[in-house]
């Protein structure tokens, strides 16, 4: 089968993209690849607020265009970083395809400084996602965040020109494209939740392609379809997009008891077995202030519906006082 797929052209997204390709190929099939710019691309010296302010919504900055070419059938599907992808897809799409998971946890990224902690007072750290921005203000209100947009090498190079004096990324990112020479820690999601789908990919395809769906279907892990559908359905019920100050987090759980386990015992790669418990970390902050609304929630796998814990851990969220930092003029930036 000849396949067509649609994707930005950064560093990282052709990365993706070869990656899926090379799986496809694999298959038999034959595969090329179209860039495509994205509304996001294009407003690279443009802060996400300033999007939100203009447009009203940042969802599917990253996605529009790549959906427009899907629909046309000028591609058969679309390979996605998933937390770029909004939570509730337009009638002709479907997520196909959720690929195995690698590490989803936000990394701290520096020249000089070995972990968030050793920050000197007043430290600058680059980030453009307000969800990061509200987190670091929670656990370091003394530091300020500077908005920081561009590729991985962007952000690297100004980190190396002493602009800032560390930077939050994706370590998924980073581990794909093998620049971790800077990375200095992990954050752990019980203190720095990522976002809905961090370190996932999304294969994209149009509703009515069967062909493509079942070409496709190879690539989906179903431990990583149950967490990122825990994930996407308490975002969707909480109103976000992937600039809301919002994190949420589902893996497995390391061991039987409450407590809530160390970085040490993540590993990029774990899987849920069907016996297996998950774990669910959420947050709502406010990137102004680092006011911060907190969740945990043990649940079993193979006795839960996903969609439906979603569900919970929102509930359970705007019940805890989460609500008005999301209505908060301000902070809540879509």
């Amino acid at each position: 089968m000849n396949l067509r797929i649609g994707s930005r052209g950064s560093q990282l997204a052709l990365w993706q993209a070869n990656h899926i390709a090379a799986l496809l190929r694999g298959q038999g099939n034959s595969v090329e690849i179209e860039i495509i710019k994205t509304t996001g691309d294009r407003l690279q010296a443009v802060t996400f607020a300033q999007v939100a302010a203009q447009s009203g919504t940042t969802k599917g900055m990253f996605t529009k265009e790549i959906e427009e070419a899907l629909a046309e059938g000028r591609i058969d599907l679309a390979v996605h970083s998933l937390k770029d992808l909004p939570t509730e897809l337009p009638e002709p799409f479907a997520l196909a395809a959720t690929p195995p998971r690698v590490d989803p946890r936000d990394v701290f990224v520096s020249v000089k400084y070995d972990n968030l902690a050793a920050l000197p007072q007043g430290a600058k750290v680059g980030t453009s996602s307000q969800r990061r921005r509200a987190q670091l203000k929670a656990l370091r209100p003394d530091i300020e965040a500077v908005e920081f947009r561009g590729n991985v090498d962007t952000r690297l190079r100004k980190l190396s020109e002493g602009q800032v004096d560390a930077i939050l990324l994706a370590a998924a990112g980073l581990d794909r494209l093998e620049k971790t020479e800077w990375v200095r820690e992990r954050l752990d999601p019980k203190d720095f939740c990522p976002a809905a789908g961090q370190g996932s990919l999304g294969i994209e395809t149009r509703k009515d392609d069967a062909a493509t769906i079942a070409a496709v279907a190879f690539l989906d892990d179903a431990d990583t379809r149950f967490a990122i559908t825990v994930e996407r359905a308490a975002l969707a019920a909480l109103g976000g997009g992937c600039q809301v100050p919002i994190g949420v987090h589902c893996r497995p759980a390391h061991g039987t008891n409450d407590r809530v386990p160390q970085v040490s015992n993540l590993r990029p790669g774990n899987t849920l077995t069907s016996q297996s418990e998950v774990e669910i970390f959420a947050v709502v902050a406010a990137p102004e202030t680092g006011n911060a609304v907190r969740f945990f929630h043990r649940a079993h796998q193979n006795s839960s519906n996903p969609a439906d814990l979603g569900r919970l851990v929102a509930e359970k969220l705007i019940a805890s006082g989460a609500g008005p930092l999301l209505a908060a003029p301000g902070e809540a930036a879509r």
